[in-house]
């Protein structure tokens, strides 16, 4: 089944989500290879893209392969935001999706990610001064609420459509319940039910039965996934061959299959980043992957050293013949 946002054909349901820290351009490129359908960037200040920062400019960076892709930028000011959006359409990017979302305490601080929620009024300037601002499609990526005692995400929804959104995606937590309880999948529904825009639905999607049963529960045009893919990036391939294939279950990778995918995301953050930062950076990504492997815990603590690439190839080649032992 395949759906627009706004001038986009999508053909695929299974999202790959907005990650500070983890969702670079390498690992979108990694998750493309296995089927994701869309991609977010990493979140972007729009006031430091008011000064130009070299590391944001860096963020916005989509390249080719992983399409189409939005860049994510945060903030509080409608016309800061429309700045920062039109400074990324230098990066060509298909979409610009909004955060409404982040539960982190220097994103909420200020007033921005999930503590727009607080202000749906609020939310729907900064979706109205971005839209026209620029020519390509706005998303939202929002949470189900501040906290118990305010879920409205529907709300919230509605105002960000009549503003000028052209899809919504929707974290089914509250910021106050982070990342911890089990999402509540009802909320999408009743977004689903209240808007005529494509809604994709984010929150306990850990693979291809539960993203067939979210999409089946809220009726969402899509799923969005983010921790489950982390280490994890062929959880595409098993989504779409479930919902597209009489649902086949496709099996997880061996460990050469899978240290190999592992190889290549550190490589290409090499090419992008540098051996020195991508090396430091590839520690948290070497964790994940081992995830489930015999002496795992060993290998993350090897893992937690690693300075060099000709230092992963040793590492590997260890963690092959533990699990050949």
């Amino acid at each position: 089944m395949s759906f627009k946002i706004g001038n986009l054909e999508l053909s695929g349901r299974a999202f790959l989500a907005p990650m500070a820290g983890a969702g670079d351009r390498a690992f979108r490129e990694i998750c493309a290879r296995f089927g994701a359908d869309f991609f977010t960037s990493e979140m972007v200040s729009a006031k430091a893209l008011e000064f130009g920062d070299r590391k944001t400019m860096e963020l916005m960076e989509l390249g080719t392969f992983a399409r189409p892709a939005a860049v994510q930028i945060f903030g509080s000011e409608p016309d800061v935001m429309a700045r920062a959006a039109k400074r990324a359409m230098a990066f060509s990017p298909d979409a610009v999706d909004i955060n409404m979302g982040c539960p982190a305490p220097k994103i909420t601080g200020p007033g921005a990610g999930s503590a727009l929620m607080k202000t749906p009024a609020l939310c729907g300037e900064i979706v109205a001064s971005v839209a026209s601002a620029v020519s390509v499609p706005v998303t939202v990526k929002m949470r189900a609420g501040w906290d118990e005692t305010s879920v409205n995400a529907v709300e919230v929804a509605r105002i960000c459509e009549r503003a000028g959104a052209a899809a919504v995606a929707v974290h089914a937590r509250t910021r106050s319940q982070m990342y911890a309880p089990p999402a509540d999948w009802e909320v999408i529904r009743r977004v689903k039910e209240a808007v005529k825009i494509p809604v994709i639905g984010n929150g306990d999607v850990t693979g291809a039965q539960s993203a067939a049963l979210m999409l089946e529960k809220t009726g969402c045009d899509a799923v969005m996934v983010g921790r489950a893919a982390l280490g994890n990036p062929w959880v595409f391939l098993q989504i779409n061959a479930y919902l597209t294939e009489s649902c086949r279950i496709v099996p997880p990778p061996g460990v050469c299959e899978r240290m190999a995918v592992m190889v290549r995301q550190i490589d290409l953050m090499c090419r992008y980043k540098g051996e020195r930062r991508a090396m430091n950076e590839a520690r948290k990504h070497v964790a994940w992957y081992l995830k489930g492997l015999r002496g795992a815990a060993e290998f993350r603590r090897r893992a937690g050293l690693l300075e060099t690439r000709a230092q992963l190839d040793g590492l590997v080649k260890d963690i092959v013949a533990a699990q050949a032992g």
